[in-house]
């Protein structure tokens, strides 16, 4: 089971929520923190969910979850409503970087996803929810693509980023078969015909994914949810075969 698979279950199932949209952030500059609320609580990941309840009228909330090291278990620790999420800035619009702050009643938080696709569903997802579930001020979103702030066509550009860098970690693949002097031959082409073939399945599900997308738009949140584990096991492909 998935890190977000694992959270949906453990901190939005029992309240009765849905997990719409997560990224997996660290902080761009350090938080300070008292120095009585220091302890031994070692390394740990970070969340930001986008959750909505099931009861009507729906609820939109923006939480933090943390999984500290050497546990299995997630921890909720902070959580917003939506209509106290102020402003969300992108900071670049003009490329894709993972960067991206989130400015709350009272406060904000500089973020780095795991990588520009991550952020990229995350802001798209949210700021579609938040369309759709704020009563009052929506919150303002700054420095993001307008490729990000539409509807399903936009989803599918997403789609077709994830085809990009796969089709990159393809042609990466074929140029590095001449740099291993000492491996065999055949070892070599079966280690490099198996990155290509999970290379070409993981660009034919996108496809089917970006088909999809555009004929069902209600089915948008999973499809990207799709579309992003694809796009994290591509990178992870590239890592190991690149080395």
């Amino acid at each position: 089971m998935s890190a977000k698979s694992a959270i949906n279950r453990e901190i939005f199932g029992p309240r009765d929520e849905k997990m719409v949209a997560s990224a997996q952030v660290k902080r761009r500059t350090k938080k300070k923190i008292p120095f009585l609320a220091t302890g031994g609580l070692g390394d740990y990941r970070t969340f930001i969910c986008v959750s909505v309840t099931n009861e009507k009228p729906a609820q939109l909330y923006i939480t933090k979850v943390k999984q500290f090291e050497g546990s299995s278990s997630f921890a909720k620790r902070s959580q917003w409503t939506a209509d106290q999420l102020r402003q969300v800035n992108g900071i670049d619009p003009n490329r894709d970087c993972p960067e991206f702050d989130l400015v709350f009643d009272g406060g904000s938080d500089q973020w780095q996803a795991s990588s520009s696709v991550e952020k990229s569903l995350f802001i798209q997802v949210l700021h579609r929810y938040c369309q759709k579930h704020c009563k009052g001020r929506k919150p303002e979103f700054i420095n993001c693509p307008s490729k990000l702030l539409g509807d399903g066509q936009s989803v599918c550009s997403v789609v077709f980023r994830c085809k990009i860098f796969l089709n990159r970690l393809r042609n990466v693949m074929v140029s590095s078969r001449g740099h291993h002097p000492f491996e065999g031959t055949s070892s070599l082409q079966a280690k490099a015909d198996g990155v290509g073939g999970a290379v070409q399945r993981a660009s034919q599900a996108l496809n089917e994914r970006g088909e999809r997308l555009g004929r069902a738009e209600e089915k948008t949140v999973d499809m990207m949810n799709s579309s992003q584990q694809l796009a994290d096991a591509a990178q992870k492909l590239a890592m190991k075969y690149s080395t």
